[in-house]
């Protein structure tokens, strides 16, 4: 009888995605056959300011079998509806973009033309993103978990706020009890195999060696598998993405948790601000050929609120991917295979799918050239159609200021993204997409948040009167304040469930506005 042969794993680096990578695995791949090992250095560190996050988190953490209430405690993670823009569209400008729809379709219409058309007869139309219950909740610092068995509360969803290193904490326990071997130590050298330039062996500080069949790269910007060791290139995209630089600090919490990122821009770039239940995460992104190091920090501690907890971190970057995430036996996931910055809270998301495609297309017999590529192809689609969603928030601003909002307003774009403003531009429409992160609700929070309008709604609409324009914007805003009447104060729900009350049935998220 044929004995089956283990094949290893090595995941080099720990942190959020080395172990979510680990987490995952060890979830769905057969023991018998496959052994993971994840090699990390407390000496160090990790990252550790990714702390907002987008819907699909919650997939992730219902596919392991995670418990939310178990999740909430531990990683003291708060509720998010959403992310609110301070500043830009114009200096005193605010919108949300939400979890959720802008209200529903009618005769097959999309709402946002019924608001559009509505808009051009009285410019005292409401906001727009008040038309998405997760927006409307926010503004008022209200929560509810969204309802499968109620049409009114299943158009929206939710994510939270969370410390990143408690999660990558609490994912190691998870993991190693399951049967992830961790392996404390740093690699010295990475000793490719002399035929066909694939590792074939990590070489650590202490001497010892480790083999295996498929290596893991989450060494972060390092990128030391596959960056360093395989040559693999890097796309720079700071033309579209000029901040390069970013201060963290955490403070004290001075106030009752929003339940939403705030971002706020700022003379040459942005700031966040990130409540977790105990404290608050804040940070500056900001582009170093506008402004000073000396200077942005400066503004950067008179923004923050609250005591400080801990020193300021400091991070340099260029936005942009590797020309490949696959190369070999070698695959990057995070930091080593692409930076986007955190504007929207991609970061774990990124992470997130390039572990679901290495599942879908994993080389169980351990050839992997289609695989490879459609990994290669399938992650590059991600990361450059968030790419573009973000650069679409810097292109739209209508500051002057500045140099810097003014070389973003002025700034050329890559050519996915002029197609899309062009056709949204000439009819309102938004193209819809099978890949990528961002849908039609994201896409118009953005675009109608920052006062990018339309020359044209559908066709359709025009047969419409003031009169009956109004009653269809009246009849929504009345059945979102009967949706309202189902939320709480976020605080308290929290901690209901935390105690262990069952709130409501929490299903998975499906899609970004899954509930």
């Amino acid at each position: 009888m044929n004995e089956t042969v283990q094949r290893k794993i090595i995941i080099v680096g720990g942190g959020t995605s080395g172990w979510m990578t680990a987490a995952l695995m060890v979830r769905l791949l057969d023991q018998d056959k496959f052994s993971i090992c994840l090699i990390e250095s407390e000496q160090l560190g990790t990252v550790g300011v990714g702390e907002a996050t987008i819907p699909p988190i919650r997939e992730f953490n219902y596919l392991l079998g995670i418990d939310e209430a178990e999740f909430l405690k531990e990683t003291s993670a708060t509720y998010k509806l959403g992310i609110k823009f301070e500043g830009w569209g114009t200096a005193q400008s605010s919108y949300l973009h939400s979890f959720g729809v802008h209200g529903r379709k009618l005769d097959g219409i999309s709402f946002h033309h019924y608001w559009l058309k509505a808009r051009q007869y009285s410019q005292t139309t409401p906001p727009f993103d008040g038309f998405a219950l997760p927006g409307r909740m926010a503004k008022n610092n209200t929560f509810c978990y969204p309802e499968h068995n109620n049409s009114n509360l299943h158009t929206h969803s939710y994510a939270y706020h969370f410390d990143a290193v408690r999660y990558a904490l609490f994912l190691r326990r998870w993991s190693e009890g399951k049967g992830v071997i961790r392996q404390e130590g740093q690699v010295e050298q990475v000793i490719l195999d002399a035929e066909d330039g694939s590792i074939s062996q990590l070489r650590m500080t202490d001497g010892s060696e480790h083999a295996a069949d498929l290596f893991i790269d989450c060494s972060g910007f390092k990128s030391l598998l596959l960056g360093e060791a395989l040559g693999v290139g890097y796309e720079d995209w700071s033309q579209w993405l000029p901040c390069n630089k970013a201060l963290a600090m955490r403070t004290s919490l001075e106030c009752a948790p929003a339940p939403y990122t705030l971002s706020s821009a700022k003379s040459a770039g942005w700031q966040w601000k990130i409540p977790l239940q105990t404290r608050m995460g804040n940070g500056l992104v900001y582009a170093s050929d506008f402004i000073s190091d000396e200077r942005a920090e400066h503004h950067f501690t008179a923004d923050c609120s609250g005591t400080p907890e801990a020193s300021i971190r400091t991070f340099n970057f260029t936005a942009g991917r590797r020309k490949k995430s696959w190369e070999k036996n070698c695959i990057a996931i995070g930091l080593s295979s692409g930076f986007l910055e955190p504007l929207e809270s991609t970061s774990i998301y990124l992470i997130q799918a390039a572990i679901y495609k290495l599942m879908e297309l994993f080389p169980l017999d351990g050839h992997a050239h289609s695989e490879r590529d459609e990994f290669n192809r399938g992650m590059a689609t991600e990361y450059e159609r968030i790419r573009d969603f973000l650069i679409l928030h810097y292109k739209l601003n209508r500051r002057e200021d500045s140099d810097f909002w003014r070389y973003c307003a002025n700034m050329s774009v890559p050519d996915s993204l002029q197609h899309k403003m062009a056709l949204f531009r000439d009819t309102g429409a938004i193209i819809e997409y099978d890949e990528g992160s961002f849908a039609e609700p994201s896409w118009l929070a953005v675009y109608l948040g920052q006062g990018y309008y339309p020359n044209n709604v559908h066709p359709l609409i025009e047969r419409y009167s003031i009169k009956q324009l109004d009653s269809v914007l009246f009849d929504m805003t009345s059945e979102l304040d009967a949706c309202m009447s189902n939320a709480s104060n976020p605080q308290e729900v929290l901690a209901k469930v935390i105690s262990g009350e069952k709130i409501i049935s929490r299903q998975p998220v499906t899609g970004m506005y899954g509930s």
